[in-house]
């Protein structure tokens, strides 16, 4: 899977947690799962917390971090359907 097959997994979607980017749609705001990372979870830790949860979701997660911090304004994501 390339950067932007990731991407396409995080969704903002203002009636979903407050608009935060999150994954496919669910209550999964990115930023909570790079919290998970950043405390040392490893991918099997965090699937196997969160059974709705593909390893894909996480590297999306991973992936959305980096654009976030090489962007130098604002990220655009489509609203989602």
């Amino acid at each position: 899977m390339n950067q932007n097959e990731y991407l396409e997994r995080i969704t903002i979607d203002p009636l979903i947690c407050h608009g935060k980017p999150c994954i496919r749609g669910l209550r999964y705001p990115v930023s909570s799962i790079l919290e998970y990372l950043a405390a040392g979870d490893t991918f099997e830790d965090i699937l196997a917390e969160f059974t709705d949860l593909e390893e894909e979701d996480i590297k999306a997660c991973l992936a959305f971090a980096v654009l976030a911090v090489n962007t130098k304004g604002s990220i655009i994501i489509p609203h989602a359907a």
